[in-house]
This record gives structure tokens, C-alpha cells and sequence, in this order.
């Protein structure tokens, strides 16, 4: 297994890219309206500025540019996500993710939390620090 540590900054940098891309996507349906199942959210609505941030934050964080800050943005945005549309303060089990399905939005929280940390990597468009 020793020799799957070469391939580290291409994994992560495969991590950044594809999380970006559905996180945009996830934006484009709520602010483009692509294949949406339910109504667009009302302009300016929190659901609304939530999409913008997963728009363009996961633009910038699939192509690698300001990726630290778009990143944490992203992860701050499902955090809140989980808590107030997930878990709702909910006693019992409906803390948990796989009851209340929040599961993306802390598998995202966590995954955006460890880009803010690390930057773009590999094939980022800003310079690796």
C-alpha cells in the first residue's frame, strides 16, 4: 500500500476538482434552475445566497483559484446547512445525519474543511503555498 502515497497529490487535487464541480452543481440548480425538481428560492432568500455560495465557491474551488477562502466559505455554508435544515436542534436521533439526511452537508463540511487547510494542490490555478 506504501506505493499509493505517489499518488497523493493527485488523488487530493481529484478530491478538490470533483467535490468543486458537484457543489457548483448543486448551486446551479438553485440559481440557474437546472433540473430542478421543486421552485427556485426567492431572490435574496437564505436558500438563495446558499446556492451563490455553492455556485461560485465551488467554480473556485474546482478550478483551484483563492481555494483556502472559497473553501472555508463552503464549509461554514454546510455547517449552517446541517444545523438549521438538517438537525433543526432536534433531541434524540434526530441528531444524527442518517436520520435527519444531512449527510452530505457534513460529509461536504468536512471534505471543504480539509481544502481550506491544504489549498488547491496539484493542478490548482493559483500557486501551490
Amino acid at each position: 500500500m506504501k506505493k499509493l502515497s505517489a499518488y497523493t497529490d493527485h488523488a487530493y487535487s481529484s478530491l478538490r476538482i470533483v467535490a468543486g464541480f458537484m457543489f457548483l452543481f448543486h448551486g446551479a440548480q438553485k440559481i440557474l434552475g437546472l433540473f430542478m425538481t421543486h421552485p427556485m428560492p426567492e431572490l435574496g432568500s437564505q436558500i438563495w445566497i446558499g446556492g451563490l455560495i455553492e455556485l461560485v465557491g465551488g467554480l473556485l474551488i474546482m478550478i483551484g483559484l483563492f481555494t483556502r477562502w472559497a473553501a472555508f466559505l463552503a464549509s461554514g455554508t454546510m455547517a449552517v446547512a446541517y444545523i438549521q435544515f438538517h438537525w433543526k436542534f432536534q433531541l434524540g436521533s434526530m441528531i444524527l445525519p442518517l436520520i435527519n439526511q444531512g449527510e452530505m452537508a457534513v460529509l461536504y463540511c468536512f471534505v471543504f474543511l480539509l481544502i481550506a487547510c491544504n489549498g488547491a494542490g496539484k493542478w490548482g490555478l493559483e500557486k501551490a503555498d
